[in-house]
């Protein structure tokens, strides 16, 4: 582009009223040499850059990764079921008729769906299948310390509170010893997801503020060191939009490179904590895998934050430069 051209484009003045394809190339030169001009301006102070890039990623990175956590935890609660089933643990020397009576009293109620009788056996069996748990059983011989369980299934139209009273009822009964509710552990699961959802949506809001501020005090820093350049633009004529637009393109340089660097620890993340996550489910005989963030989610991320720190740059140089332009 030639001075003149230069000076033009600058001042945002075309000279006469040029063609449509002309404006547009101009708009184009202008865009060009804002765009190159915000990446030298990076490329000189390439310390700074780096490390307010890497705030803003870290800080973008913490709510993915508990985003991350917690979607593994629904997961596993999912996988577990809906069950709302009472496991009934009868007391030592119940042999197996009373077991078998108690079940048959149990199936007549209304708001019970079935019982099933687990034998000692059984629940040996189950036992010396946990990892660890093979030695003891091994050390107890032809001994056999659990009692018979009855696994008591509410029907599934039944409400928490009508689920809560049978097993109130259940711990009652004179054959019973303890009374396991395997639906309330869900329950409270269930409660802690949702605060720690909550939680995790505010402490995104509250660390995107952040990075919204490190991008403009970024800016004002930066506007602040450019004043006397900023003062030849305004004396050639310069447009407010001309000046303005470069100190954008920052902004919207330290938005996606910090997205990108959030989105790379989130995906490191996940490399660490997939082999152990494996070997834990695998050591309780389950098959559940640690599960990722979606592919879609994670490309939203570096476009969400370009977008955050256009905002970021766009408010300080809006409060900065409104001071010193002329009016």
């Amino acid at each position: 582009m030639s001075a003149r051209r230069r000076d033009a484009a600058a001042r945002g003045e075309p000279s006469a009223r040029p063609a449509p394809r002309g404006r547009l190339r101009a708009w184009r030169e202008q865009h060009a040499w804002c765009l190159a001009a915000s990446v030298r301006r990076l490329a000189e102070r390439p310390l700074g850059t780096l490390l307010t890039v890497a705030v803003m990623g870290f800080a973008l990175a913490l709510p993915l990764a508990f985003y991350l956590l917690l979607g593994n935890v629904q997961r596993l609660g999912a996988a577990l079921g809906e069950t709302q089933a009472v496991s009934v643990f009868l007391k030592p020397g119940r042999d197996a008729p009373a077991a078998q009576a108690l079940a048959a009293r149990l199936r007549g109620r209304v708001d019970v769906a079935a019982v099933t009788v687990k034998t000692p056996q059984q629940g040996l069996r189950e036992l010396a299948a946990l990892e660890g748990f093979a030695p003891a059983v091994d050390a107890l011989g032809d001994g056999n310390p659990l009692p018979y369980v009855l696994v008591v299934e509410p029907r599934p139209e039944l409400a928490r509170a009508a689920v809560t009273t049978l097993v109130e009822t259940l711990r009652t009964l004179p054959d019973v010893d303890l009374v396991q509710d395997d639906g309330a552990w869900r329950e409270r699961l269930d409660a802690l997801v949702g605060v720690a959802r909550r939680a995790v949506q505010l402490l995104a809001a509250l660390l995107a503020l952040a990075a919204l501020l490190v991008v403009g005090n970024t800016v004002r820093l930066d506007i602040r060191s450019r004043a006397d350049e900023i003062a030849v633009l305004q004396l050639v004529g310069a447009s407010a939009g001309f000046v303005r637009r470069p100190y954008l393109y920052e902004g919207v340089w330290y938005g996606l490179c910090s997205g990108v660097v959030a989105v790379l620890l989130v995906l490191l993340l996940e490399l660490a904590l997939a082999g152990p996550a494996a070997r834990l489910a695998g050591s309780y005989g389950g098959q559940l895998g640690f599960a990722g963030i979606a592919a879609p989610v994670l490309l939203t991320v570096p476009f969400g934050a370009a977008l955050l720190g256009w905002l970021g740059a766009r408010l300080a140089s809006a409060r900065h430069l409104g001071a010193t332009m002329p009016h």
